[in-house]
C-alpha cells in the first residue's frame, strides 16, 4: 500500500488560500455538495466555475498510470468521480483500445460528459459500486472518496478494494497544523479530511491495500 504522487505532472496553478477561505461561505458549501451545474459549470463560488476539457490537465498524467501499472489495450479500468469523463477520454486516446468504466454522483455531470464516454459512465454512489468482484484490473478514484461522511468514506474504500485488482486514489490532507489551517481555508465539498497518518488507520481498518496520494494546497 505505498504512497505515490501519480498526479505529479498535472499542471500545477497557483492558490490564494487565504482569499478563498474568506470568500466561502456555509451556503456556498452547501451547494457545492450538491454537485449539480452550480458545482461545474456555475458561479466560481460554488465550484469550478466552468468545467471544461483541455487536454494539458491529464493527458501529461495518463502516461504515469499507464507506466506504473504497465496497462495495454486488453487492461480495464473504473475511475470512480469521473465527472465529465475527462481523464477516461485521455486514457482512450493514449491506450487505443483500453477498456473503461465510469461513474459520479452528479446526474448533471453524467448528462454533460463528452460525447465518446457518455455511454461508459454511470449515476452512482462510491460507497455502493454496482460492479462484480475483480472486475477491474485498475480503480481510480481522484479528489472523490473525502466527499463522504468517514463512515462511508471506510465503505467506498472497501468497495473499491472489492471491484478492482488494483487501484490509486487521492484524498484531501494534512500533515502540519498550518497545512491543516490551509484545508480549513481551501475545502468547498469534504466532508472528511484528516491528518495523512488518521487516513493510513482508516485504510488499514477498511482493508484497502491500494495505492494512495493526498491533495494538501
Amino acid at each position: 500500500m505505498p504512497e505515490i504522487d501519480l498526479l505529479v505532472n498535472y499542471p500545477k496553478t497557483k492558490r490564494n488560500v487565504s482569499e478563498r477561505g474568506i470568500q466561502k461561505t456555509e451556503e456556498d458549501r452547501r451547494i457545492g455538495r450538491l454537485f449539480g451545474r452550480d458545482y461545474f459549470d456555475g458561479d466560481r463560488r460554488y465550484g469550478y466555475g466552468g468545467y471544461n476539457y483541455h487536454p494539458r490537465f491529464w493527458q501529461p498524467v495518463v502516461p504515469s498510470f499507464v507506466q506504473h501499472y504497465a496497462l495495454t489495450s486488453s487492461s480495464s479500468i473504473l475511475d470512480v468521480g469521473c465527472a465529465k469523463g475527462f481523464m477516461m477520454h485521455d486514457f482512450a486516446d493514449i491506450v487505443p483500445g483500453i477498456k473503461l468504466k465510469g461513474l459520479d454522483i452528479s446526474e448533471y455531470a453524467v448528462s454533460q460528459a463528452l460525447q465518446d464516454m457518455k455511454p461508459l459512465i454511470s449515476q452512482g454512489n462510491a460507497n455502493d459500486l454496482p460492479f462484480a468482484d475483480r472486475s477491474f484490473d485498475l480503480v481510480i478514484s481522484i479528489n472523490t472518496i473525502h466527499n463522504l461522511p468517514p463512515e462511508e468514506c471506510a465503505q467506498a474504500l472497501r468497495e473499491i478494494q472489492r471491484v478492482g485488482r488494483r487501484a490509486f486514489i487521492t484524498v484531501d490532507a494534512y500533515r502540519t497544523l498550518e497545512e491543516k489551517e490551509r484545508m480549513n481555508a481551501w475545502n468547498l465539498t469534504a466532508l472528511t479530511f484528516m491528518h495523512v497518518d488518521e487516513w493510513e488507520a482508516l485504510f488499514k481498518q477498511a482493508g484497502y491495500t491500494g495505492d494512495y496520494f493526498w491533495f494538501i494546497p
